[in-house]
Order: C-alpha cells, then structure tokens, then sequence
C-alpha cells in the first residue's frame, strides 16, 4: 500500500467560497423585494375607486314659478314693544315668566306705592276739609242772610241806621265769597287726587297688547325708571312682549335687483332651523328708501299661514318667483315641456355644448345626457335624462368616466 502523500492533498480555487458573495446577494434580494412592494403599492393605487360627492335629484315642482332672487333674512315681528314703568320706583311684584302668552290689560308687575298713596291720602283730606268749610260757611251765610232781612225792615220803618244796614249786606256777601273759594279749593283738591291717583296707578305695569314674553327685565328688589337714571342698578324695561300673529321675514335685497320684487310677488321661505320645510309666503311691501352703506332696499314678506314653529330672530332664506317666459309670451301651460326633476347646477357638466350628468348606480357610474330648462337660483330643470330621486355625482375628479367605480364620500 503506498504511502499517503499530505502534499498532493488540496481544494481547487474553485471550489473556495469567496468572502463577499454572500453580503453582494442580500442586497440583490432586499432591491428585488422593495421593488415589489413599491409596484403593488402603485398597483393598487391605482386600482382604488375615486371619491365623489352625490347629491339627489328632487321633484321639479310647479314650473310655473321661476326663482328670480334669492335673499336672506330674519324673522321679525311687526308688533314688538319692551314694556316700561312711566315713572321710577321699586319692583315689588312680578306675575309672569318668560314664555308666559298675555293678554291686553293683564297686570304685569308693581312698584312700591307707599308715598304716592301717602300723597293720595293728602290730597283727599284737603277736599274733604273744604268740604266740611263750604258746609259751614253755608249755615253762617243762612243766618246772615236773616240778618240782613231784618235789617232792610228796620231801615225801611226809620228804626235802625243805614250802618248796621250795610253791615249786614257785607256779612253775607262775605259769606258767599268764602263759599266760593272754598268749592274752588275742593276743584283744586279733586285735581290733586286725581294727580296723585294717577301715581299709584303708574306704580302697576300692564300688558299694552296681547302676546308672549319673550324676555324678563327686572327682578323684585330692583329700581326701574323710564331713563336710564342710576346708572347699571336701574332698570328702563320690566318685560319684551312679542305679538307672534305679527311675524314676518325682513330682508334686504340689493338695489340693482330690486326691480325684480314687487308687492303680493309668491315667495317661498325655508328656516334655518327647519330646512326641508318651504313655508308659502308673499311679499307685503318694499321699503320705500335704500341703504347708502350697504346698497340694498329693505322687503318685508309675511307668511301666507302663521306656525307656532316661527319664532322672532330665527334666520331664513327665500326665493322670490315669477312666471314663466313662456307664459310671458302667451304660451299654453299645456304646450310647454314640463321639467321631470330640479338638480344642482354642480352637478351637470358639458362636453362639446352638450351637457350630461353622471348617475351613481351600485358604486359604479353612469354618463347620462341631460336636456335643462331654466335656473331656479342654484338650481336647474332637467327636461329629459334624469328623474327626480336619482343620485347623481356632486363633486369628483375631472377624469371620471363611465362606468367607473366610485366611492361615496359620507
């Protein structure tokens, strides 16, 4: 057997591992696998359904009435008044709340009267002292008047002097004046009562007009005064009554639109507060005077029927309408193409002067030309191509095509 021979033992260059190899291959595989995540991130982007807003196609209504102005306002009422005291005093009493409905005379509040009936009281115990005199001077005047009967007898037989005569003729024409003064100072006594009657009665506040308080003024303990005497601790009201059967919107209208409203014109009012309710109303007058400031003309609009739901202060948006050109013109009603839904003008978009819509349909939409009629503020009649209660795209990117998948924005 020959001997092993350890020098002809060795591994070929290459069948050696190299020292970087391994390093060079993680990097090519973390390249590779970032790569990928990139794309499939780029790959499902833009795969994602687009976001759009959608609004609803609503019934057209009457298309005899077309919008000619829309303006903003409030409710105000025709019959408002803060109720004060005519004099100033102390609050004594309150008998209502906020909220409270009165009526025409209830009593309200009341203030001290303590010195005006003191004042009161004087000036009957004046009257009824000149009373008690004239009652007096008359019993005097009865025995004068005696008196000067036996005078002229005596004068006429010669027995008494013309002295004494005259004497008793002065006695009762004294008499008779102080009678006189005394029925003048019971007219100025009775003047007096009445002045100071009318203090006390000053001192109860009442209801001028029927209607609800909206707003309590003064608390019992407080001074009120019909000016602003006092300073902050005086009050100048009691109590703000509103009369709610004299509500109405007040709006102001820009001057160069004002040619377009007139007196009895239809209007629709929609609170802010109850948005889906369109309240028939009607113009009652426009202010005959324009706002320098602010270049707008006052209307006034009353409500075709009173809710309990209008309250004072409440804003509101109307629509002022007009008729239709075509019935302008002496078109039949029945003649004209009748519009089938009222949408957003937003919604409707134009290729070629052609306009179309995009109706949303199981998260996919839909093109669909449209034949429009005329606006209606923001708003417009679609004659043909949509129906009312279709969900039409509102807002969404300027690509969108048909039969694109969308998301709705919620």
């Amino acid at each position: 057997m020959p001997a092993a021979d350890l020098a002809s033992l060795k591994i070929h260059d290459s069948a050696r591992p190299r020292g970087n190899t391994g390093k060079y291959l993680g990097y090519v595989a973390a390249a590779v696998g970032l790569l990928l995540l990139v794309g499939g991130g780029v790959f499902a982007l833009r795969n994602r359904a687009p976001l759009v807003e959608v609004t609803m196609a609503r019934p057209a209504g009457d298309p005899a009435q077309q919008t000619l102005l829309n303006a903003s306002g409030y409710v105000t009422p025709r019959t408002r008044a803060t109720v004060a005291a005519k004099i100033t005093g102390r609050v004594t009493s309150v008998h209502f709340d906020e909220g409270d409905r009165v009526k025409e005379g209830q009593l309200l509040a009341t203030l001290d009267d303590s010195d005006a009936r003191r004042a009161l009281d004087s000036a009957v115990a004046d009257r009824d002292s000149a009373k008690a005199a004239i009652e007096d001077y008359q019993v005097q005047l009865r025995y004068a008047e005696i008196q000067l009967r036996r005078s002229e007898q005596l004068k006429a037989a010669n027995v008494q002097s013309q002295d004494q005569l005259d004497n008793a003729t002065t006695a009762a024409d004294s008499l008779r004046a102080k009678i006189a003064l005394a029925k003048q100072q019971v007219a100025a006594s009775e003047a007096r009562i009445h002045e100071a009657q009318q203090v006390v009665d000053n001192c109860t506040i009442r209801a001028p007009f029927s209607g609800i308080i909206v707003s309590k003024d003064a608390q019992v303990g407080e001074m009120v005064s019909p000016v602003s005497a006092g300073g902050g601790f005086t009050r100048t009201g009691i109590a703000t009554i509103v009369d709610m059967n004299s509500n109405e919107v007040e709006v102001d209208v820009n001057e160069a639109y004002i040619a377009r409203v007139e007196p009895g014109q239809r209007v629709t009012s929609t609170l802010d507060a109850y948005p889906d309710w369109q309240i028939p109303s009607h113009v009652r007058t426009v202010i005959p005077t324009a706002d320098r400031q602010k270049a707008t003309v006052k209307v006034r609009i009353s409500f075709d029927k009173l809710d309990p739901r209008i309250l004072p202060d409440m804003g509101v948006k109307v629509a002022f309408y007009g008729e239709d050109k075509g019935q302008k013109e002496g078109k039949k009603k029945d003649e004209e193409p009748k519009p089938t839904a009222l949408i957003a003008k937003s919604a409707v978009r134009s290729d070629g002067g052609k306009s179309y819509v995009f109706l949303v349909r199981n998260t996919k939409v839909e093109r669909r030309g449209v034949t429009l009629g005329h606006d209606r503020g923001s708003d417009v009649e679609v004659l043909a191509g949509v129906n009312a209660n279709d969900t039409l795209v509102l807002h969404g990117p300027e690509n969108l095509q048909d039969g694109d998948s969308v998301r709705i924005n919620q």
